[in-house]
């Protein structure tokens, strides 16, 4: 899921500073649009987090399971590409999971960066990282990573890798993608590798079914996103007036998630009152799908040259080695 792809996120503390101040301002502004949406960052919450981790389980939820067969049986084929000394920078670290894959493959790594918003969780996984690779810098950035950070000075003219892994690009239209592949050239510099994960096109049932588990998860997951709204800005939802619609957009090659009002009805939440229209919907997520040729083709539009790309033994996902050039 988001921008959080559907990857390992952490709870996203919202503190009552000027960070809920800008939670509340974007729903506002995006159930004030037409058609109304709310960022999908804004799902992960602590509740929101631990669904998501029971999403990844899913027999249907294919994603995480398929990223990592491809991490784990082609990671020395993945660390080939990477300089000697690098740092390694993880756009989006969350729960530093899969980033292990390649730690463990590598030996010529200097240095990791994992850079997230969520600072408490990542000085936490951080920590662990130091214990388990002690030969290894870590180096934590808190930031949003799709807006512009520094990196640490002990990074300092060591190359650079990214990884953004997840299918999180997927979380992005096209041109959004190709902005933040220009943004993370900007931030690695001329020369860097990234790798990056992609969910690749199927038939419409295998996407249909792992957004539509049969166990409700997802729908819980995406219902979930009202209860935040109700509990920290003060919303009066009721759940039970919306559902979870979750298909794939064969037009735009992407899954849309959206909450759909069973009624007309207002609501209010952050001190505003919004109308619904019985069947309005919520726009909440898309996940976009590519063939292998569609991504190398979005990412050279961006700058960058494609290396090489790996899929797991099903063909369902793809990880893509891409150079700055």
């Amino acid at each position: 899921m988001t921008y959080q792809a559907r990857a390992t996120k952490p709870a996203a503390k919202i503190e009552p500073t000027e960070d809920r101040a800008q939670f509340a301002a974007d729903v506002v502004a995006g159930l004030s649009a037409m058609p109304k949406r709310v960022a999908p960052k804004y799902f992960y919450d602590t509740e929101g987090s631990r669904l998501f981790e029971e999403i990844t389980q899913l027999p249907e939820y294919y994603p995480t399971r398929s990223e990592h067969e491809i991490l784990r049986e082609h990671g020395k084929a993945i660390v080939q590409h990477f300089p000697t000394g690098a740092a390694l920078v993880e756009f989006g670290s969350g729960a530093c999971i899969k980033v292990r894959f390649l730690l463990d493959a590598a030996d010529k790594l200097s240095a990791y960066v994992p850079v997230d918003i969520a600072g408490e969780f990542l000085a936490i996984e951080a920590a662990t990282l130091r214990k388990d690779y002690p030969r290894l810098k870590i180096l934590p950035v808190v930031a949003d990573f799709m807006k512009p950070f520094v990196l640490p000075q002990d990074v300092g003219d060591m190359p650079r890798v990214g990884f953004f892994p997840g299918s999180t690009i997927g979380n992005l239209d096209p041109h959004e993608a190709a902005a933040f592949l220009r943004h993370a050239g900007a931030v690695l510099g001329r020369g860097a590798v990234m790798i990056v994960g992609v969910d690749l096109v199927k038939e419409a049932k295998v996407l249909n079914a792992a957004y539509n588990d049969a166990a409700g998860v997802t729908a819980k997951f995406n219902l979930n996103l009202l209860r935040r709204l109700n509990r920290e800005l003060g919303g009066n939802f009721k759940l039970d007036t919306f559902e979870h619609h979750a298909f794939y957009n064969h037009d735009k090659s992407r899954i849309e998630m959206h909450l759909a009002s069973r009624k007309k009805q207002k609501v209010k939440v952050a001190g505003t009152t919004f109308d619904f229209r019985a069947g309005e919907t919520i726009h909440t997520e898309n996940s976009v799908k590519y063939t292998p040729d569609s991504f190398r083709c979005l990412a050279k539009g961006a700058g960058w040259a494609p290396l090489d790309f790996w899929t797991d033994k099903t063909g369902l996902f793809s990880v893509h080695a891409l150079v700055l050039k």
